[in-house]
């Protein structure tokens, strides 16, 4: 009891004063009242009053007998027993043969006996079934005020005389105990104790509403009384419960629990202050096990196997407290009477009584209510509809559209879809009903062992045969029917001798009779009656599939299965949950799967305590409670609190959701998890169960292309056997593939699983049945497996078999037959081999249908068996020369050797072949063994040592650089004393102290010098120079000294050297060169500047010469000095009239500026310009392009002062060629100028005439050509081709290296060595003609000029602006 239902309320029965009240024992169906009116009334479990008694004073005690059928009533004015009987509501009148009023009456546990105690002390024991009376006089001195019978028939009393006496049936006193105070509330029961007795040991009372007494019958002389803490206030009753356990409740509110057991009597197993003021009554019921105790004016109820927690708290408002308790004797209804007079009863556990449909349930909610409630698979439940019950039902069924409750051999029929739901139909049948069925239609009834199927609603009469059918009929009347389910179509029941038959409604008639071994004693359809489970008598389950009428045992059932319930989502159709009172667990039936049908466990959950499991939807079981309400149970994993996405319970989540076949929902989990393991998890589940387009989106999830592909090339198979066959592979399950391609239409498959496999004795076994003209096939890649895993013998055999079947017949049918046969002989050539059949093995390797391959396979093993013969042999036939040299080498067979080195080119071999000519003395022949290794070393040994041939030796040495080699060498020309070639050699094997000693001793060391600093392609150490360095100091040889310290990195030393030279002559340039080598390396500013001081002429006064300078700017990589300096050399080279000289280091230094991002002065590009205007000249007469050369002149002739030495004779020259192009105008100018005083005598004779007639006759009228234009690269505006200044943009424009004209955009190229740029079209001209490059003079190849798209490069250049 979760909630407080009230079930009715009595409003002062007997006015405003204190009520009591008793329920009738037995079947608890009536409840007694009684107060201060002097009268007893009898009321039902609906409230309703039966009977009321009149007494003729005030009740002073009443109590049912043991059976509930009689209630025995005393009074004060009265000394008769009235007795109402229960059966048939009369009441009597029972003289008990005593005249003092009565205070006590109690009934026995056992029979009718029951005793009544007067306020004097006497004691009248009556049987009811005989009508025997037994007064019996002074039992106690005061009244008796309290007492109780135990179940082996003592009669225990307490009176007001502070005494307790023990009687037997007849009344006969057997123990009489004084006490303390006055007793009250005594009671019998069996305290615990180390040893059972099984009986009623133990006699308990108050005493003085102080401590509780303990009487143990067997131990007379120690009795136990147990006193309590003061703030507990006074005992106002207490209960035994348990074992050996009493309940106790104090008026101050508290309620406690104690144990008797002897170590630990009075000992408090539980205290809580239940009540705030006062606790009046407690009161006890076994069969539910549970306890309520009333105070203030609540009612608080425990359950007695957990006292800790208050199950359910009962307010009773308006009310001023509750006074009593009382139970039903079933436990179903609390009876509370309140201080007003007021009496309410509660419904505290109602009859399990539940129905399903669909996903609907119905529950009896009340005793006589019926509520219908709509669930769905999120765990919520919506009540649609409440129907009042004309009775309390012991049975419930629901339909479609109906719902019905009964009892006994009654059914009533209610009509759903309408509030209030009204009664359709009552139905009376031939038997008390066991269960009842509902369909749209039809009802069906199982009653004594026979199924009634019948119409809901009565019919109108025009089909009488369909409106009623009894099972069995009149030829089967021996069958016993013990369980039945109605669907739509079916209605199906089952017998204790194992049928199970569906009659099918429509046709009216039995579809199916299934015969199971032993009895069925339950059964349980889904929806549509399409699977049913059924329990049989050794309770095992078993699934049935009426389609197929196949039968699948249900793994580990619970042992004391209570019911099954289908799962009525529609995707966990297949889905069915069976429970026992503790557990519930999960099943999946499995239709279409790899292993086939069948049935798996998938979860297990602990139910609560007194919950029935009635509907499953999805993951949720609603329960019925004890007070007849639903509550959900989660089925499967469950999240932890706030961690709903935690890997642990998403990966469990995963698990249930594939075992039980919900792809969709393992879909969405997957996602969540979002790593490729889950996903591999759930299409295999795909694959298990045959879901071949989910498994297909499920590995294009996860990007297996492989699978998607597999998938979608079988995805259409209509063979199931086949398709499941494939599955079965992609999981693995080999042995399951084989089953169902062996029943598929295409057995041959499992023989192409197993080849592929390579499980070839399961292949061959196959092939003999399934396909006799693959067997050849099959064994011969079973050969080629055993040869491969050593196993010879076998291998040989079925290379054999391979052979020998492959017969003409197999040549017509199989093209690729001649293959097999070859791979066939060939294996078994190399097993014979194998197996000691060399013989045969060689023939057939030998065999001219052979070919290379087989036959290097089989040399290959002789040769590891040592049949070396036969392996060379082999080698040699299949041209493997190598291997076949190296076989005969190993026999010592030089001759077969020497013919096969022709063909051989492993050094190894001719090196073998060397040494064993060498050893015979045939040294030419060694020599040219030795030459084919390119063992050059051993060459040069043998031509030294045997064949006196040192010219040879050192040629090779030359060639080869070897270090042995050259020791060699040196130590023959030792032994020849030519000192100088020792000394090279020795060099040349880095044998540098060596060679120093032998210089030194023949005096050789300025040779050794030149050889040391000459060897480019060895690294000589820096301490063999500075020995050098030393030795030179020694001998004075500054010069020489200085050299090798610059060698030795010992720069400061080199040029202290050095400039000792240049003390006594300044001008040796040799000692300049290494001075300014030493300065450019060292970067040492102290040393750089004593040079520069001494080139500056600082020291003696005399300037060198500017190249020095400059070269010393370009070691130390000062660039723009050394363009400074290199401009004043090319200007004296101008001066000078070595023009080529100034254009190439100009050239020098332009490109060096270029590479270092240094910006090229101005003066240096006019220079250059105008230098290589001039050397262009030449080019184009020589090209007979009289235009261009005549322009170039016209350029230089405009700066005729930087051309002193020669300004008559270009002078001359522009004349010539300006007049040869037909420029007379420039021709006249150049020409006036010469004749001038100063240059006139110098012109050539030759030339003199010409030039006077070109003065004396100027061109009149006739304009010189205009020069042609092409666009600024810069601006885009038109200039003169020759002009490289534009007047528009400002810019000096590039000149084209093979014109002098200033380049263009979309003509332009580079030369691929200087990277000058040029006029494309011009420069090609020139390079086809066979002419070098204008300005660096490096051939050129035509196919690596290319076009330049972007001329930014050439016109912004690095280092320029």
């Amino acid at each position: 009891m979760t909630t407080e239902k009230l079930v009715f309320k009595l409003d002062h029965p007997h006015g405003t004063s204190e009520v009591f009240i008793s329920w009738q024992r037995g079947n608890g169906v009536y409840l007694a009242t009684t107060g201060a009116d002097q009268t007893v009334e009898i009321y039902n479990r609906h409230g309703k009053r039966i009977e009321k008694i009149r007494l003729q004073g005030v009740c002073t005690g009443f109590d049912w007998d043991v059976d509930g059928d009689h209630l025995a009533i005393i009074t004060s004015n009265s000394s008769h027993l009235t007795l109402w009987d229960a059966n048939t509501t009369k009441k009597s009148h029972i003289d008990i043969g005593l005249r003092d009023p009565m205070s006590c009456i109690i009934w026995a546990k056992k029979g009718s006996l029951v005793a009544v105690g007067t306020s004097r002390g006497n004691l009248a024991i009556y049987n009811h079934s005989t009508a025997k009376r037994v007064p019996i006089l002074g039992k106690h001195n005061k009244r008796i005020s309290c007492g109780s019978w135990s179940a082996e028939g003592l009669l225990a009393l307490g009176s007001e005389d502070r005494s307790l006496s023990i009687s037997n049936n007849e009344g006969d006193t057997l123990k009489m105990i004084s006490l303390r105070a006055e007793p009250s509330d005594i009671q019998f029961s069996e305290m615990k104790m180390d040893e059972r007795l099984g009986s009623e040991n133990t006699v308990s009372l108050l005493v003085g509403k102080r401590t509780l007494f303990l009487y143990n019958l067997h131990d007379p002389d120690n009795p136990v009384e147990l006193a309590f803490q003061q703030r507990y206030g006074h005992v106002v009753t207490y209960k035994w419960f348990g074992d050996g356990y009493i309940l106790l409740g104090f008026s101050a509110g508290y309620f406690v629990a104690i144990s008797t057991h002897i170590k630990e009597v009075g000992q408090e197993l539980f205290q809580v202050k239940n009540h705030r003021d006062n606790l009046n009554d407690i009161a006890l019921c076994r069969c539910i096990g549970k306890v309520a105790s009333c105070g203030d004016n609540t009612v608080k109820v425990h359950d007695v196997s957990n006292l800790q927690e208050t199950s359910a708290v009962l307010t009773l408002e308006d009310e001023v407290g509750a006074q009593h308790l009382a139970w039903s004797e079933d436990g179903q209804l609390l009876a509370v009477a309140a201080k007003g007079g007021n009496v309410f009863v509660f419904l505290s556990r109602l009859p399990q009584l539940s129905a399903t449909n669909a996903c609907r349930v119905a529950v009896l909610t009340s005793l006589t209510e019926l509520t219908v409630f709509s669930c769905d698979a999120e765990g919520k439940s919506k009540a649609s509809g409440v129907v009042e019950l004309a009775v309390e039902p012991n049975f419930i069924a629901l339909g479609p559209y109906h719902c019905a409750a009964g009892m006994n051999n009654h059914a009533w029929f209610y009509e759903l879809g309408q509030q209030p739901v009204q009664s359709l139909s009552e139905h009376q049948y031939v038997g008390t009903v066991n269960s009842l069925q509902l369909g749209p239609e039809y009802a069906s009834a199982l009653t004594e062992g026979k199924v009634q199927l019948h119409l809901i609603e009565p019919g109108n009469g025009s089909d009488e045969d369909r409106e009623m059918k009894m099972f069995p009929d009149e030829t089967k009347q021996e069958m016993n029917i013990t369980c039945h389910s109605l669907t739509t179509d079916f209605l199906i029941y089952a017998t204790d001798m194992g049928h199970i038959h569906y009659f099918f409604i429509e046709d009216w008639k039995i579809v199916v009779d299934f015969q199971h071994t032993i009895g069925i004693c339950s059964i349980y359809s889904n929806q549509s009656g399409s699977r049913v489970i059924f329990i049989d008598d050794k309770s095992e389950g078993y699934i049935y599939n009426p389609v197929t009428d196949q039968a699948l045992k249900i793994p580990d059932l619970p042992a004391k299965c209570r019911g099954v319930l289908w799962d009525s989502a529609s995707e966990g159709r297949d889905t069915f949950a069976a429970f026992d009172d503790s557990e519930i667990v999960i099943y999946v039936y499995i239709r279409n799967s790899v292993n086939g049908t069948g049935v798996e466990q998938v979860s297990t959950t602990r139910l609560p305590a007194n919950q029935v499991p009635v509907l499953m939807v999805g993951t949720q079981v609603e329960l019925v409670t004890l007070a007849g309400r639903l509550m959900s149970l989660p089925l499967g994993p469950q999240p932890p609190a706030g961690a709903s996405t935690s890997i642990d319970y998403l990966e469990e989540l995963l698990q249930h959701q594939i075992t039980l076949c919900r792809f969709s929902d393992a879909w969405k989990t997957c996602k969540l998890l979002n790593t490729k393991e889950p996903w591999t998890r759930l299409g295999e589940a795909a694959l298990k169960n045959l879901e071949v387009e989910f498994a297909i989106q499920v590995y294009q999830e996860i990007d297996d292309a492989g699978m998607v592909w597999a998938l979608e090339n079988i995805q259409d198979e209509e063979d199931r056997r086949l398709l499941t066959g494939h599955m079965a592979v992609f999981l693995k399950n080999f042995d399951k593939a084989q089953e169902w391609y062996l029943s598929s239409s295409e057995p041959v498959t499992a023989l192409h699983m197993h080849r592929d496999l390579l499980q070839w004795d399961r292949a061959l076994q196959l092939a003999s049945k399934l396909a006799p003209h693959q067997m050849p096939f099959i064994a011969k890649e079973y050969a080629q497996q055993l040869e491969f895993t050593g196993n010879y013998a076998e291998a040989l055999i079925h290379y054999e078999q391979g052979l020998a079947e492959a017969t003409d017949s197999l040549k017509d049918a199989e093209s690729g037959s001649e293959q097999h046969i070859a791979v066939c002989r060939a294996g078994v050539a190399r097993t014979s081999i194998r197996c000691g059949d060399v013989r045969r093995g060689v023939a057939i390797a030998m065999d001219i249908a052979s070919g290379p391959q087989l036959k290097k396979e089989c040399a290959d093993i002789l040769e590891g068996m040592k049949h070396l013969a036969d392996a060379a042999l082999l080698y040699e036939k299949g041209q493997f020369f190598e291997k076949a040299a190296l076989t005969y080498i190993r026999l010592k067979n030089w001759f077969k050797v020497g013919e096969l080195l022709s063909y051989i080119s492993s050094p190894k071999i001719h090196i073998q072949y060397a040494k064993a000519k060498e050893a015979d003395g045939s040294y030419r022949e060694a020599v040219a063994a030795y030459e084919a290794a390119r063992d050059f070393d051993n060459v040069i040994r043998v031509n030294l040592d045997y064949l006196n041939n040192p010219e040879d030796a050192v040629d090779i040495v030359r060639k080869t650089k070897s270090l042995e080699g050259a020791k060699m060498v040196a130590k023959f020309f030792q032994r020849l004393n030519d000192y100088q070639s020792a000394i090279r050699f020795l060099v040349m094997s880095q044998c540098y102290d060596e060679a120093f000693q032998l210089a030194r001793q023949h005096g050789q060391m300025e040779l050794y010098g030149e050889i040391l600093s000459n060897s480019v392609e060895i690294d000589p150490r820096p301490d063999d120079f500075r020995s050098l360095a030393l030795h030179f100091e020694t001998e004075k040889n500054s010069l020489l000294a200085g050299k090798y310290y610059f060698h030795a990195g010992d720069y400061n030393k080199a040029l202290k050297h050095l400039m000792k030279v240049l003390k006594t002559n300044s001008e040796d340039p040799e000692a300049i060169s290494y001075a300014i080598d030493v300065v450019g390396v060292a970067n040492d500013e102290h040393i750089a500047n004593q040079l520069i001081e001494f080139l500056l002429g600082d020291a003696d006064g005399v300037p060198k010469d500017p190249k020095y300078l400059f070269r010393l700017y370009m070691a130390r990589k000062q660039y723009r000095e050394a363009a400074k300096t290199a401009l004043i050399i090319a200007n004296q080279e101008q001066v000078n009239g070595n023009y080529r000289n100034a254009h190439d280091v100009l050239l020098g230094m332009y490109q060096e500026l270029r590479r270092n991002g240094i910006r090229i002065p101005s003066e240096m590009q006019i220079n250059l310009s105008l230098l290589h205007s001039y050397i262009l000249v030449r080019l184009h007469v020589r090209q007979g392009q009289h235009a261009k050369g005549a322009r170039m002149l016209i350029r230089v002739a405009k700066n005729i002062s930087k051309f002193p030495s020669h300004i008559v004779p270009i002078l001359t020259s522009t004349v010539i060629e300006c007049s040869r192009a037909g420029l007379r105008k420039s021709a006249f100018t150049y020409a006036a100028m010469l004749m001038r005083p100063e240059y006139r005598s110098q012109v050539d004779p030759k030339y003199a005439k010409k030039i006077e007639a070109v003065v004396r006759k100027p061109a009149r009228g006739a304009p010189e050509e205009d020069e042609s234009v092409s666009p600024c690269p810069y601006c885009n505006s038109d200039l003169p081709d020759t002009e490289l200044q534009c007047p528009r943009c400002k810019n000096t424009i590039p000149f084209c290296i093979a014109t002098g004209r200033h380049i263009v955009k979309d003509d332009l190229t580079a030369c691929p060595h200087c990277d000058f740029p040029a006029i494309y079209t011009e420069l090609i001209t020139i390079v086809q003609s066979g002419e070098p490059c204008p300005m660096c003079s490096e051939n050129i190849d035509p196919n690596d000029l290319t076009r330049i798209q972007s001329a930014e490069l050439y016109l912004f250049p690095q280092g320029q602006e």
